[in-house]
């Protein structure tokens, strides 16, 4: 072989296999990711209702974000069971949290009838806090584990703590208190409808994002 050939060998890539990022997953990424299929279920039963004006697509969302509760939790009770974690487990976390414990929670609030112009600034809020508390906890990790690889509390609320904020939605929407009729009526601040229900996201987003607040973590 002429060193032309060689040279030409060597230079080209390394062929990947078929599925080459599904075979780097773990079995509890394959978990995180049912986290994340039930929050996206959430949302689009909440749009499915705003269509269709049909109650049970909302009692679906209410009871989807509850199981991706479950599949979060499970997730990191198996990767710990199997000792086997993969590069993107943490990220994956993060990203099916955001989506099933801070969009979906935004948007059943929506549905529900905080649709004022000031409703939707706290709902972006809300949102953008949980973001912002999951990447700090992904950054500051391993500085607040000391090498022990186990961080022993949260700064801040995790975003889980979402899901009380879905019960109290629930708990007004079988009373009949969503749309028109939510609790604390709507207000009318510079043109812009304002429900103060809605300053439970304001607090919950803030909460979250607190340095303050440490939440000893379980487990």
């Amino acid at each position: 072989m002429s060193s032309a050939d060689e040279w030409e060998e060597t230079a080209q890539p390394a062929r990947r296999k078929r599925f080459e990022m599904l075979r780097s997953f773990a079995l509890a990424d394959v978990i995180t990711m049912a986290n994340a299929a039930c929050g996206v279920a959430a949302i689009f039963c909440c749009l499915n209702y705003m269509d269709e004006k049909i109650e049970l697509y909302v009692w679906w969302a209410f009871g989807l974000l509850p199981l991706a509760l479950v599949f979060d939790l499970f997730d990191g009770a198996v990767a710990r069971w199997r000792r086997k974690h993969s590069a993107l487990g943490a990220d994956l976390d993060s990203l099916a949290d955001i989506v099933s414990f801070g969009v979906a929670p935004a948007v059943l609030a929506y549905t529900l009838g905080m649709r004022g112009g000031w409703d939707a600034v706290v709902l972006i809020y809300f949102v953008v806090c949980g973001i912002a508390r999951l990447a700090r906890y992904n950054v500051t990790a391993a500085e607040l584990s000391q090498g022990t690889g186990k961080v022993p509390y949260y700064e801040g609320t995790p975003i889980p703590t979402s899901l009380v904020l879905v019960l109290v939605m629930a708990v007004a929407f079988d009373r009949g208190a969503y749309g028109t009729a939510l609790w604390g009526g709507e207000l009318q601040l510079l043109g812009w409808g304002f429900h103060p229900l809605v300053l439970l996201f304001g607090l919950s987003g803030s909460a979250m994002i607190s340095t303050h607040l440490r939440i000893k973590k379980i487990g």
